[in-house]
């Protein structure tokens, strides 16, 4: 697309500054993620959240898997919850729900995993979200 301005960086290339950003650590450490596997396609993601304060999911940790296709970044990941949560976007098997969670639904190729983890904490500290019953501390899907 030569004269456009736009430069569209490969998947791969894209990834791969993913990889860099989560292994140097990102923001204020309340978000991370990192690669799940010897996965050379890089498609299986591993991500944390740190519950926000003043919530039901202060101090807690929440473990995610985060799949990222063939058609990723031009297509969201696909994103599950391991640790079990409610939550009004998430899906009671722990699979976030594109319909009722805006970065998803609203995808946009300059979003990161790191954009849908801190949105998602973000959605935890919403007044519809930030005290809702909790499953038990460590409990899995």
């Amino acid at each position: 697309m030569q004269g456009s301005g736009v430069v569209v960086v490969p998947r791969n290339f894209r990834l791969l500054e993913e990889l860099e950003k989560g292994e140097k650590g990102i923001g204020d450490g309340t978000v991370s993620y990192g690669m799940d596997s010897d996965d050379l396609m890089m498609r299986n993601w591993t991500g944390t959240i740190i519950g926000p304060p003043n919530t039901v999911h202060d101090g807690r940790i929440y473990t995610l898997k985060i799949y990222c296709d063939e058609q990723y970044p031009n297509k969201p990941p696909q994103v599950r919850f391991q640790s079990r949560v409610q939550l009004s976007c998430v899906a009671p098997n722990g699979v976030v729900d594109a319909r009722t969670f805006h970065i998803l639904g609203r995808w946009n190729r300059t979003y990161t995993m790191e954009t849908v983890l801190t949105e998602l904490r973000r959605e935890m500290a919403a007044p519809h979200n930030r005290k809702l019953p909790q499953p038990p501390e460590g409990s899995n899907y």
